[in-house]
């Protein structure tokens, strides 16, 4: 670490912190030649895929996609900004975990549906509906069909597993 001050390469370390919102280290620093004090901060680098899209380009992760997507299908339903929040974040630390240099969208997207389903029906149908491009009513007519199908399953279940109780 080069002094601002002097450029000498040769400083000790005289104070070591975590920063106020916890994501680096605070260090302040003092220059061996000039005797002047600085600080530094040390991040941890996030490593994000470079993402494929369906026609083969490729661009940088941007979280800030994911989260307009889920804002529009979330639009109008009761579903606090913490939520989204934290939804995106899930997939973030999803797509970091997988620790691929290239990802594709469709994985992404699947995820997003996944958690949607859980969450909100109307969002999921809404978020599929651009996701998957349908071209004619039907194919959204389909989608609809099986979501409706999970949902009637899924309601079996819980009645079954609640009488057991």
């Amino acid at each position: 670490m080069k002094c601002p001050f002097c450029t000498n390469g040769e400083n000790k370390v005289i104070d070591s912190r975590i920063s106020k919102e916890g994501n680096a280290i605070r260090r302040r620093r003092e220059c061996i030649a000039c005797g002047k004090r600085f600080t530094t901060y040390e991040f941890v680098e996030d490593v994000l895929p470079m993402v494929v899209k369906k026609d083969g380009r490729r661009e940088a992760f941007e979280r800030g996609k994911i989260l307009a997507g889920i804002k529009k299908a979330c639009e109008k339903r009761p579903i606090s900004v913490d939520v989204i929040d934290d939804i995106v974040n899930r997939i973030e630390h999803a797509c970091q975990d997988l620790q691929l240099k290239e990802i594709p969208t469709s994985v992404i997207g699947e995820q997003v549906m996944e958690v949607l389903n859980d969450l909100d029906g109307v969002a999921y149908v809404r978020f599929a509906s651009v996701y998957k491009d349908f071209k004619d009513p039907n194919e959204f007519l389909d989608q609809l069909k099986d979501f409706m199908g999970v949902k009637q399953k899924k309601r079996k279940t819980d009645r079954l597993t609640e009488k057991d109780d």
